[in-house]
Formats: C-alpha cells, sequence, structure tokens
C-alpha cells in the first residue's frame, strides 16, 4: 500500500534540491528528492457509531477532523 492520507489523499512528492549556491558553480551534482506527507497513524473514534478506525492520516487531515468532526470528515472521505 502506498503511503497516502486516506482523508486528503496527499502522496510522495518528487522535487528538486537546488541551492543557490549551486546555481553560481559550473558543476552542479543535484538530483530529485522525494518529499513525504507528514502522515501519523491515529485510532479515530467516532462517538455516533461506537467505534474507533486505525488510519494513517496528514497531520492536515487531524485538522480536519478537528473542525469538521471524526464522523464527517470519516463519511465524506468514504471510509464509513
Amino acid at each position: 500500500m502506498a503511503r497516502s492520507c486516506a482523508i486528503t489523499g496527499k502522496t510522495t512528492q518528487v522535487g528538486g534540491r537546488y541551492s543557490n549556491r549551486t546555481r553560481a558553480t559550473e558543476f552542479n551534482p543535484t538530483g530529485k528528492v522525494r518529499r513525504h506527507a507528514n502522515l501519523q497513524k491515529r485510532n479515530i473514534f467516532v462517538p455516533e457509531l461506537g467505534q474507533s478506525f486505525l488510519i494513517d492520516i496528514s497531520t492536515s487531515a487531524l485538522r480536519t477532523i478537528k473542525k469538521n468532526g471524526a464522523y464527517a470528515t470519516l463519511r465524506k472521505a468514504g471510509l464509513i
């Protein structure tokens, strides 16, 4: 299973690691770097259902759950 958020769908991104000092030199030994999403394994309790779910979610998804509630957020994501 790929490392992705169950709610927001965030996954890894490929970007360049390139500094301004490297731009000034003639030899540029830079390559691609993989940036991972900030995923946390959390046990989310849904009081409406009386059960908990163990899911990998990003920290921005945790803020979404805090704002909208666990039941509404998990239902919109299709996990319930």
